[in-house]
């Protein structure tokens, strides 16, 4: 048996249509789609579909964050393999199937889908999500043909229940914590760039350092909690090549140095509100409008 689990706020915008693209998959195995919200308002359109989908369940969380959500998620589930996602993004057709073939491996624990930036490439910010996408996807792939360890995007990812029960409710990057618990057990991660999840990322500046500082802070948080560097600026440096072999003509390079003396930025940021003004988790994770 499976477990679809998304994890969702205020999102009664979007989540119709992440329920949606798990439902048109042509899951191979029995499966159960759990919706963890706290707001009424997100609950009422998951109800909406329980009544005609006896798969879907709408779970009342207690607000407490992404986090506190998966915890009690990881206490419901009962399928073997764990899929987890958000209500603000949605999936390609069999992108589950895929997921599942790659479990066939029993040394393998997790294995991480691939997220795919819908924002339009013709705005600065949006050629930034394909940019970072296009590096993540390239990254992932090429860790597989060497060996090297990486994290999943916890945008669509799935795992073996029972590898991990509980993480911390201040966690700011929960993926990253949980590939590192899983590593940490013997097992491998997978990447099935055919998973395909489709992504909004932030249309404005405010919201994308938001965002930025969240996920990267998020790692170096991790690092503090287990002496493990899984990301950092100097490993973050060593792509620059990688990056600029993206752009194709004078206004994407333009837009290319912009992002990367953005990110420099983006790091003294981080170290300042982890290092110095010591933030804790409710002031670091804020809700980004502009993905919604």
């Amino acid at each position: 048996m499976i477990s679809i689990i998304i994890t969702a706020y205020k999102e009664e915008k979007t989540i119709g249509k992440a329920i949606e693209s798990f439902l048109k998959n042509n899951i191979k195995e029995d499966y159960e789609l759990l919706v963890f919200a706290p707001d009424k308002s997100t609950l009422d359109v998951v109800k909406s579909y329980s009544k005609k989908y006896k798969q879907v369940h709408a779970i009342k969380d207690d607000g407490k964050g992404k986090p506190a959500a998966l915890n009690k998620a990881f206490k419901i589930a009962k399928g073997d393999i764990l899929i987890l996602s958000d209500g603000d993004v949605y999936i390609d057709k069999n992108s589950i199937n895929y997921l599942l073939d790659k479990f066939q491996n029993e040394k393998i624990g997790a294995v991480s889908g691939h997220p795919v930036s819908i924002n339009n490439k013709n705005t600065k910010l949006g050629y930034w999500s394909h940019l970072l996408t296009y590096i993540a996807d390239l990254r992932r792939k090429k860790a597989i043909i060497i060996g090297k360890k990486f994290y999943c995007s916890g945008y669509f990812y799935a795992i073996r229940n029972g590898l991990v029960t509980s993480i911390p409710e201040t966690t700011l990057s929960d993926d990253g914590l949980v590939s590192y618990m899983i590593h940490k057990q013997g097992y491998k991660i997978e990447y099935s760039p055919e998973s395909k999840v489709y992504v909004k990322y932030p249309d404005n500046l405010t919201d994308w350092i938001k965002q930025k500082k969240r996920s990267a802070g998020g790692y170096n948080q991790i690092k503090n909690w287990t002496k493990k560097d899984m990301r950092s600026f100097s490993k973050e440096s060593f792509g620059i090549f990688q990056v600029l072999q993206y752009p194709k003509n004078i206004k994407e390079f333009f837009w290319t140095f912009q992002l990367i003396f953005l990110r420099l930025y983006l790091w003294f940021l981080i170290f300042i509100d982890i290092n110095l003004k010591k933030k804790d988790f409710e002031k670091i994770w804020v809700r980004i409008e502009s993905t919604k």
